[in-house]
């Protein structure tokens, strides 16, 4: 990871996006946020406001997020255009970071879920820290693998819950510090 070219791609709300933001910050990370007009952000650094047109290109069913997340999603304006921002988030970076909770289905809790089911459909290098756990999986292909996940690539997505916790902080933190660290020992 060069930290000179990498970009994270977040959608900038309170927890473990603004975290995200903050390490990259503090790493020195070109840092985007995704947003759309009237979406109310804890983060607003570089900030993108999607189109109408640009998130149309985002548009999923209602129906298959609710099917792929084995749960109900209703059809309200301000839920589309949270997941379609997702979607440009996902579609921008390679790499992608959550921080939440894995269910026993393999998806990931609330609109967090979102971004890792695009990222198993866009096959996405992904990891997620499940805050219960207190531990980093990847996805293989048919399942999570605890591991100890690095920043590889250029493009990264840092997203996850609104409800982050001193481990999550801590993970979040740690990644940052050790992708950093892993890429300084390469120069050398």
């Amino acid at each position: 990871m060069d930290q000179k070219i990498c970009t994270l791609y977040s959608g900038g709300l309170k927890g473990a996006e603004a975290t995200f933001g903050e390490a990259a910050e503090k790493h020195g990370i070109k840092e985007i946020i995704y947003t759309f007009e009237g979406h109310k952000l804890n983060r607003n650094k570089n900030s993108v406001i999607l189109s109408k047109n640009e998130l149309e290109r985002g548009d999923i069913s209602m129906e298959l997020a609710s099917r792929m997340l084995n749960r109900t999603y209703y059809e309200t304006e301000k839920i589309r255009k949270v997941l379609q921002t997702i979607f440009h988030m996902v579609n921008s970076g390679h790499q992608v970071f959550v921080v939440g909770s894995i269910m026993e289905d393999d998806s990931v809790k609330g609109g967090t879920g979102w971004a890792v089911e695009l990222a198993k459909l866009f096959n996405r290098p992904l990891h997620v820290f499940d805050q219960p756990k207190k531990q980093w999986f990847t996805w293989t292909g048919s399942g999570w693998k605890e591991d100890t996940p690095l920043i590889e690539y250029d493009t990264f997505v840092g997203s996850g819950t609104r409800y982050l916790n001193d481990a999550g902080r801590d993970a979040i933190e740690k990644l940052f510090n050790d992708s950093c660290s892993a890429s300084k020992a390469e120069e050398k």
